[in-house]
């Protein structure tokens, strides 16, 4: 058995081993010591093994489940080695192989994904010239993603798959190795090795898995970085799942200039999935997803993270959510018609891959046959309005013989696993039925056979019985053995008693005593048959999967329009960004939940002409939640979404950036204002005239003549270079001399209204520059302490005193001063007199005693 063992382990030496021994998944050596430190499990010796004690730790393979989601989450990938062997006629160790290969990046498991997002796995190869390719997917979706770019680029592209796991070459050099470790995030990075990254390998595969010869109808054909990357996803991804991914049928080339851009520091100041705090709500994307289904919330949610700069798929999600919000001749909307339907519909695009991967459980197949059949009743429900809701409609009926096959051969409440039996349905196969009536019919058989046998042998007291050992048997006493027909064969001899047997008798035993392992071996085999007859469908059952995702997501997005009230956004071919009485839509829905109040609209203005707000106003006034809704109506317009707002007329958009809050990144030797500058930096580098930038109290981690310097310096570069729409907010009252010297610049605050020493914020923001800050106010109100409170305000009244009696303050606007260059000296002006072609080698020498002399002279 350990040599067993030591073989399989030998072709995963880094990844955990769990090896089936019956009711247990074992571990062994450094796995078990490992998974011991891990799952805080006892860690066990049992006998030797080439001279050694065999130390092991090991699961319950009912609950292995559950370990397993703790491994993934720390980063482990297990190897499952299963019994395949049939343990009744196996000599020696039963055998055993390696099914699947469990990594954070390719999980199957319903138990161990999240309903709302995937589990990517992403490969990245380092080519020549610093280029790089990337091919990602997720295992239970059926499209694979291409693209290549520079090393500098990398880190954006890595943030903006947020891969579970990534792949990279074990050649790879180490540079490139230490920037992968400080850009993977929260990814486990796994090597690979050196020749499955190969272009010419990764386009056969590429079409090989797509059945075609060419890569042109994709654009593919020339991202040889991107196919090396795809060879050794592919190869990974089989690997792991232990067969060919014949769901992956479609192929998608991302272009950097094809997505607005949402850098890191964006998703996270917006609260686009996370709050700050890591916590999934209250977040936008919490607010949006009311979708019915699994499928449907992940299909928002890539809408919402990866917004396209195009407005195509925007403008058409806008029309069909319009179309859904029609009011109905039946009373209830059509997208209250439609999310009855999807209520309680399965995850049919994992289900779909898991047939692919022959993973699928029983339970699921009859999620699966419930879900075409609600899926039948919607394609009638879903007129044509227009174009996206004409394609879904024409997706949403189920593959014909798909439901008739399912009904047909699945039990409606099967185990949950075929192990246990109970899974095919009645009347799908004779032989079956026919064990399974063994198994049901054999005490009335046998009270049967007793009451024949007495009829005819004439025996009163005849019994036939049953015991582990013996098997059946007709038991007669010692009286009646001359009444015994001539038929009966003596089994087993008593006291009182003689044991027979008959070949009736006997060919029943042989029956019932195999007809449950039988039986269970039938069922297994059939369910692979159901399996096999189900591949045909996948293609059909994948694209009606996309359809029931986009349907749900859209509906949400319906119901979430009509219910907070939101309207529909325009789209403008020139620079905009004007919005009428815009909302913060995680704001406004909190303020409703806790019956704090109503939410203060407020209107944006950005054009060509006026690019820049320079916010000022006190604390705790809303500067930052007005800047984060203009970005997040932005955003929610161009996903296609309507926006919480009166109106909102949008202009092409390619970024939207973000310098929010004080923070630090210790691990990286970054204090908080370096922090500051590097994204401040950052943005600079990025933003275009298309862009969005927020930057919110830039430079305060510093003195206050450095941190007002470099504002003014930033709000220069991002009004005069960049020209992106700028939202600045600040508590550097210099800076709202800045629209007088900049005319795409205005300024703005946020309103406060003041009674003695109280504060009452308006959250309205309103033109002109703010006349005071309030900090102090802010304060006692926090709780601080009365001495502090007025010790400040003394401190407050003798600088504002000092400020008013101090000279005129220097123009931070005007442009840097020349340095003064100083007047030649003599050796300078006998060398700019001497002309070297003109020189003789007797002159030549000559000024060069005389310009010795100068120099001593000077």
């Amino acid at each position: 058995m350990m040599a067993q063992y030591l073989a399989a382990k030998a072709q995963y030496p880094q990844t955990l081993l769990f090896y089936r021994m019956g009711d247990f998944y074992e571990l062994f050596y450094a796995d078990a010591e490992k998974a011991s430190r891990l799952l805080n499990i006892t860690l066990t010796q049992r006998g030797q093994s080439a001279g050694q004690p065999v130390v092991m730790a090991g699961v319950p393979f009912h609950a292995v489940e559950n370990y397993l989601a703790r491994l993934i989450k720390l980063g482990e990938s297990v190897a499952i080695c299963e019994q395949v062997g049939d343990v009744a006629t196996a000599k020696g160790p039963v055998e055993r192989k390696v099914v699947r290969v469990v990594t954070p990046g390719t999980l199957t498991d319903t138990a161990l994904l999240n309903d709302k997002a995937e589990s990517i796995l992403l490969a990245v190869h380092q080519g020549p010239r610093a280029a790089c390719g990337l091919a990602w997917l997720a295992v239970t979706q059926g499209t694979l993603h291409l693209a290549e770019c520079d090393a500098d680029a990398l880190g954006g592209w890595i943030a903006r798959v947020a891969p579970s796991e990534l792949l990279y070459s074990a050649g790879a050099t180490e540079r490139f190795e230490q920037q992968l470790q400080a850009l993977r995030g929260a990814a486990a990075l796994t090597p690979r090795p050196d020749w499955q990254f190969d272009a010419g390998l990764g386009q056969r595969k590429l079409c090989e898995q797509l059945g075609t010869a060419s890569l042109a109808a994709w654009g593919a054909q020339d991202l040889p970085q991107a196919q090396a990357a795809a060879s050794a996803l592919l190869a990974y991804a089989e690997h792991t799942q232990g067969r060919a991914l014949s769901h992956l049928q479609g192929m998608q080339v991302e272009r950097a200039d094809a997505l607005i851009d949402l850098p890191p520091a964006t998703r996270r100041n917006l609260e686009l999935v996370r709050t700050l705090r890591g916590e999934e709500s209250p977040t936008l994307f919490s607010l949006l997803d009311t979708c019915m289904t699994g499928m449907g919330s992940r299909q928002l949610r890539n809408w919402l993270l990866e917004p396209r700069r195009a407005r195509g798929e925007a403008q058409a999600r806008l029309d069909a959510i319009a179309a859904l919000r029609q009011p109905q001749d039946a009373g209830a909307d059509l997208w209250q018609r439609l999310r009855e339907q999807l209520k309680g519909m399965g995850d049919v695009e994992r289900i779909t891959a898991r047939v692919a991967l022959r993973q699928v459980r029983p339970r699921e197949l009859v999620a699966l046959l419930l879900s075409l059949q609600k899926a039948e009743l919607l394609a009638p429900v879903l007129p044509a309005l227009e174009p996206l809701l004409a394609d879904i409609s024409s997706h949403l009926l189920p593959p014909p013989g798909c439901a008739a096959l399912l009904a047909r051969a699945i039990e409606p409440e099967p185990a949950a696993l075929v192990r246990d039996g109970g899974v095919i349905a009645t009347g799908f196969d004779a032989e079956l039925d026919e064990l399974r009536a063994i198994q049901d019919n054999c005490d009335g058989f046998l009270l049967d056979l007793e009451s024949r046998e007495r009829a005819r042998t004439g025996i009163g007291n005849l019994r036939v019985q049953f015991n582990k050992v013996h098997g059946f048997y007709i038991e007669v006493t010692q009286g009646q053995l001359d009444s015994v027909p001539a038929d009966y064969r003596r089994r087993q001899t008593l006291k009182n008693a003689e044991r027979f047997i008959t070949p009736e008798l006997k060919a029943f035993e042989d029956k019932a005593l195999s007809a449950q392992e039988r039986a269970l071996a039938r069922e297994k085999w059939l369910y692979e048959q159901v399996l096999d007859q189900l591949q045909p469908f996948v293609p059909a059952l994948g694209a009606l999967a996309r359809a029931l995702a986009a349907l749900d997501a859209l509906c949400a997005l319906a119901e979430r329009s009509l219910t907070l009230g939101w309207c529909r956004p325009t789209f403008a071919p020139e620079p905009c960004i004007e919005i009428e009485q815009g909302r913060h839509p995680v704001v406004e829905a909190r303020l409703a939940e806790t019956g704090a109040g109503a939410f203060i609209a407020n209107d944006t203005r950005l054009s060509a002409k006026q690019r820049m707000q320079i916010i000022t106003g006190p604390n705790m006034g809303g500067k930052s939640t007005y800047m984060r809704q203009v970005a997040c109506i932005a955003l929610l317009a161009s996903m296609g979404s309507y926006v919480p707002a009166r109106a909102c007329r949008l202009g092409p958009l390619d970024a939207i950036h973000t310098r929010i809050g004080a923070a630090d990144d210790l691990a990286n030797a970054q204090s908080t204002f370096m922090l500051e500058m590097t994204e401040g930096a950052q943005i600079l580098h990025a933003a275009t005239r298309h862009s969005l930038v927020l930057m919110d109290e830039i430079g305060r981690g510093t003195s206050t003549f450095d941190g007002l310097a470099l504002a003014s310096g930033i709000a220069s570069y991002l009004h005069d270079k960049s020209q992106a729409f700028t939202l600045f907010a600040t508590h550097y009252f210099e800076l709202t001399e800045f629209p007088a010297r900049h005319h795409g610049a205005v300024n703005m605050h946020v309103s406060a209204a003041e009674s003695g020493s109280d504060i009452v914020f308006l959250h309205e923001i309103q033109p002109g520059p703010a006349s005071r800050s309030y900090g102090i106010q802010v304060a006692r109100l926090a709780g601080m302490p009365a001495a502090v409170v007025q010790h400040a305000r003394g401190a407050l009244a003798a600088l504002e005193a000092q400020q008013s009696a101090a000279q005129a303050q220097v123009d931070l606007f005007a442009p840097p001063p020349e340095v003064p260059t100083a007047e030649p000296g003599p050796v300078e002006a006998a060398l700019s007199a001497l002309d070297p072609d003109a020189l003789s080698p007797r002159d030549a020498l000559q000024a060069l005693y005389g310009l010795k002399k100068l120099a001593r002279r000077g």
